[in-house]
Order: structure tokens, then C-alpha cells, then sequence
């Protein structure tokens, strides 16, 4: 049987505030986990509006992405899935007090990077601490790298 294989594209926001990042606590066919916000992209959607959407219903915060950190492919060992990610640095925004979070998502947590180091066996996957990394490393790359059209 010839099956077509395509990754799954998705987005992820690197937010930080005062020396804290945002991440959420999710729930995972593996258990609870940690994650930056992130998500898959929807169809006739830009990479970056998925980015702010993604962040604004898992966390309830806005989010304005400025930068892209990197882009990341990462075949699950399980090898069912394989993701391509683009991570994106940006602008904090307001904070919706309320806003119900997105079906799966515990809470929004701002974290240190050596908390965040602390429960690396709770990654998501090991692209949460990779896309840090990256971001403390000074990478970014200007948004017109990805283009969207119509």
C-alpha cells in the first residue's frame, strides 16, 4: 500500500518576560506535559497568525510575532508522526483574565530556564528546550523569511 507522507506543521511562541518564559501544562496521550504555546496550522492560514491564534487560546494572553527563532523537524520515536515546527520570538501582549484556555491545556506558567531544565523528563518533546536554547543563543531571523500567499 503506497501511503502519502506529509509532516504536520506547526508553530510555537518563545515569549519571554523578565527572565521567564511562558509555557503551558498540557495533557498528552503521554501525560501531562509542558509546551511552549503552540499548535498546528489551519488551513489558508499564515505561519504567523497561526503563531498569535495558538498563544492567544492556550494562554490567554496576545501575542505579536517579530522574529522567527528557527524552524524544526522532529520525527516522534514512536515514528507515526513527524513535525515540522517554526518557532517565533515576538511581542507580549494583554492578558484576557477569563478566557476559557483551549480543551487539554491545564495552565499558562512562567517559567525560568533552570526550571524549565528542571523537568525536561516533562517536555513535550525535546524541540521545548532546543527552541529555548536557540532563543538565548540571540537567534532570530527576520519575518520575511516566510512568505504567505493569497
Amino acid at each position: 500500500m503506497n501511503r502519502i507522507w506529509k509532516p504536520n506543521v506547526t508553530v510555537a511562541a518563545l515569549i519571554e518576560r523578565e527572565g521567564r518564559f511562558l509555557l503551558v501544562e498540557e495533557e498528552t496521550e503521554d501525560g501531562l506535559r509542558f509546551n511552549q504555546p503552540a499548535g498546528h496550522l489551519d488551513e489558508n492560514e499564515s505561519l504567523v497568525a497561526a503563531c498569535a491564534r495558538e498563544t492567544l487560546e492556550e494562554t490567554a494572553w496576545g501575542f505579536t510575532p517579530t522574529a522567527l527563532v528557527g524552524i524544526y523537524q522532529w520525527p516522534r520515536p514512536q515514528g507515526d508522526v513527524t513535525y515540522l515546527r517554526f518557532a517565533f520570538s515576538g511581542e507580549l501582549g494583554a492578558h484576557e483574565a477569563g478566557r476559557i484556555l483551549d480543551d487539554g491545556i491545564l495552565r499558562a506558567v512562567w517559567m525560568t530556564p533552570a526550571e524549565i531544565q528542571a523537568i525536561a523528563d516533562r517536555h513535550r518533546s525535546p524541540l521545548v528546550w532546543q527552541c529555548i536554547s536557540d532563543y538565548l543563543a540571540g537567534r532570530r531571523f527576520p519575518l520575511d523569511l516566510v512568505r504567505h500567499y493569497q
